[in-house]
């Protein structure tokens, strides 16, 4: 197994990309916490995981508030000892409007769970992995950290602004032994997108020339490589894995 011995956290790890990422981790060897604001699924997803084998801890934060991510960081050390992987995943798609009808009110709100969160995440996680020799941080972008896209300024904005983000962190702790890549999803068939009626899902279905949604064990399994000592030499990349959308 490619992760044992290695302790990891995910964020927004209840469910979706968060979810399969955790139970990939932890079905290679790792450690994992998992960790969300969803606190009856995180736990099942915990027990689970340790049902089967694995080795698994549920830990409740908001990524938005930076004490709760000091917290995440000093309890996984404290419960596992260590931090070699960071998977920075939580996040929320916001409101959906024009950038002149947005409210000032759901600007801050996507800004801060979806850009600060990464920030306060790296801040700390950083810190740990200082101090255990090195380690792997994977922030969750999107398709739209490189593309615009209608009605989704603030979410556009945030994803824009982990690729950044992430690639002034990789330059600054590379010659630490600190790995930070991000991810680039297209639209993944996960609960974030429960919402859409079924005429809009196959209009956004159509924007990736493979012809459907994206699954969560497909990002699962780029996250766990870049997070694994296969990727090496690999930091401050942002890879999309998005159907083609971004090829169009």
């Amino acid at each position: 197994m490619t992760m044992n011995n290695k302790v990891a956290v995910v964020t927004g790890a209840a469910s979706g990309i968060g979810k399969a990422t955790a139970e990939l981790l932890a079905k290679q060897g790792a450690k994992v916490v998992i960790s969300d604001i969803q606190e009856v699924e995180g736990k099942a997803l915990a027990d689970s995981i340790n049902s089967n084998g694995g080795k698994a801890l549920f830990i409740k934060a908001d990524v938005g508030n930076a004490s709760e991510m000091e917290a995440l960081i000093i309890e996984t050390v404290k419960n596992f000892g260590a931090l070699h992987i960071a998977v920075n995943n939580a996040g929320i798609g916001g409101e959906s409007n024009a950038v002149a009808d947005m409210s000032i009110e759901g600007w801050l709100k996507v800004i801060n769970i979806n850009l600060n969160s990464i920030f306060f995440g790296m801040k700390y996680q950083i810190q740990a992995m200082l101090n255990t020799g090195g380690g792997s941080i994977v922030n969750i972008s999107s398709i739209l950290g490189s593309v615009g896209f209608a009605n989704a300024a603030a979410y556009t904005a945030a994803k824009h602004g982990i690729i950044g983000l992430t690639q002034t962190a990789a330059l600054e702790y590379a010659a630490k032994n600190i790995r930070i890549n991000a991810v680039g999803p297209g639209f993944i068939d996960t609960p974030l997108l429960n919402g859409l009626d079924a005429s809009l899902k196959q209009q956004i279905i159509a924007l990736h020339p493979i012809g459907r949604l994206g699954k969560s064990e497909e990002v699962a399994a780029l996250i766990e490589w870049l997070a694994s000592d296969a990727a090496s030499f690999v930091t401050g990349s942002y890879y999309a894995i998005d159907g083609g959308y971004l090829a169009r």
